[in-house]
């Protein structure tokens, strides 16, 4: 009952936009029974068609070569939606503008030279000249009239469209220029791979001989249909030139299946850190099959952290499951993570969910790293992501504990960034002693 109250008013919004777009880009810019509109009628049913197939291909256990079939067409048209959407928006308000002005220099009445009143102080009319008393003059030979080659009748003036069509075409011109300018610019922002963020933490109570200790922080890679093995050497190369004590990859690593996705994962195996590199799940991995991926990511050499935590010199590091394995009965668990350490040393907690930040206080955690929100991944989502999440980016406080929020490496959806560049983040612990 909650999935068809959540499902039903989602599928009648993405017709609503595709509708208003076919009328936009389609209706209001082709004549009927023309080529153009045949063809953009046809588009307007395909490309929504194959988005709402890349959707579900993944958990429907399509071909992985399906499902990249389908994944590179389907998110980047959802992409193009949101922006075409945004844009003609934008453009009602610039076609209402000109037709008001369309309609204003019309209704001016005409006051051309035809239409003006004689004046009262124009010159009286000569007199016509006298009649001729010699009687009229048969017309010579030499003076009667040269007969002239008929006339080519002259061609039919090109048809030009009316203002109505010229605005709804220049207007339709406009927005798709400006939505495929910024899907492009976001999905070239993704492809190029993360950049390298720097932050420092001062920790209480991070020993003198801990301080700048640096962890290479990554989360939400979404190894998937679209970003897939040459997505993880960027990753692995960006970390791996920071030269990190430690890499905590918190959650949100893969959009698929082991079977599909090892091969993609497999560059992991070539993380380098003098402390190794910890794991910890994120909702992503509860859709894909966490245990498998447990498995596996151990098998990369890389260490899971299962509401678990590992002594390291100078601070604990501690890691959560996703709050999204509840429904597996393997959520996260704070007294199992943090229960019976020694409160005076430093306490690291890796937790893919910034959401759990209240739990993690009542911990008495030093610092929190978590990921998940993209940093909103896509202008206006931004907001969104803000609006649903305590901290979107970046370091924040809450009471005795920091909060650090990295906006992730990859993409889920649509691989296209704007305003939310993918990042890796090197943390430095600061100690107050040193």
């Amino acid at each position: 009952m909650i999935f068809a109250l959540i499902v039903v008013p989602v599928l009648g919004l993405f017709v609503g936009v595709h509708r208003y777009l076919w009328c936009r880009l389609v209706r209001d810019t082709t004549t009927p029974g023309s080529r153009l509109r045949r063809t953009g009628t046809a588009a307007a049913f395909v490309l929504p068609l194959t988005t709402l197939a890349a959707l579900p291909a993944e958990r429907a256990g399509a071909p992985f070569p399906l499902q990249q079939a389908l994944a590179w067409p389907g998110y980047l048209w959802l992409a193009l939606v949101l922006y075409l959407t945004l844009a003609l928006l934008l453009g009602e308000a610039v076609r209402a503008v000109a037709l008001r002005a369309l309609r204003d220099r019309d209704s001016e009445p005409n006051e051309g030279p035809a239409s003006a009143a004689p004046s009262a102080a124009a010159p009286a009319a000569a007199p016509a000249p006298a009649p001729s008393a010699d009687p009229p003059r048969a017309p010579s030979p030499s003076s009667a009239p040269t007969l002239l080659p008929p006339r080519t009748p002259a061609l039919p003036p090109v048809a030009v469209p009316p203002r109505r069509l010229f605005l709804a075409r220049a207007v339709a011109a406009g927005a798709s220029l400006a939505a495929t300018a910024a899907v492009g610019y976001g999905t070239a922002t993704t492809l190029r791979g993360p950049t390298v963020k720097r932050v420092t933490v001062p920790l209480a109570k991070l020993p003198r001989a801990a301080h700048g200790f640096r962890i290479a922080v990554v989360s939400d890679i979404h190894l998937g249909p679209i970003l897939g093995r040459a997505h993880t050497r960027r990753v692995v190369e960006a970390i791996n030139r920071t030269d990190p004590d430690l890499v905590a990859i918190v959650g949100d690593l893969v959009d698929g299946s082991v079977n599909d996705l090892a091969p993609a994962a497999e560059p992991l195996r070539g993380l380098r850190s003098r402390y190794g590199a910890y794991f910890v799940t994120g909702n992503h991995e509860y859709y894909s099959g966490a245990a498998p991926w447990v498995d596996h990511i151990r098998e990369l050499g890389i260490h899971p952290l299962e509401n678990a935590r590992t002594e390291l010199p100078g601070f604990d590091l501690a890691g959560v499951n996703d709050v999204t394995g509840q429904t597996e009965h393997a959520g996260p668990d704070y007294d199992l993570a943090l229960g019976g350490r020694d409160p005076s040393r430093a306490v690291v907690l890796m937790a893919h969910q910034p959401v759990t930040i209240h739990d993690t206080v009542r911990f008495g955690v030093d610092l929190q790293l978590s990921g998940h929100t993209h940093g909103g991944q896509m202008w206006p989502f931004t907001y969104v992501a803000a609006a649903t999440n305590p901290t979107i980016a970046g370091l924040e406080r809450y009471g005795d504990t920091q909060l650090y929020v990295t906006r992730g490496a990859g993409a889920w959806g649509p691989p296209v960034r704007l305003g939310a560049p993918p990042d890796v983040t090197v943390v430095e612990l600061a100690s107050l002693r040193a």
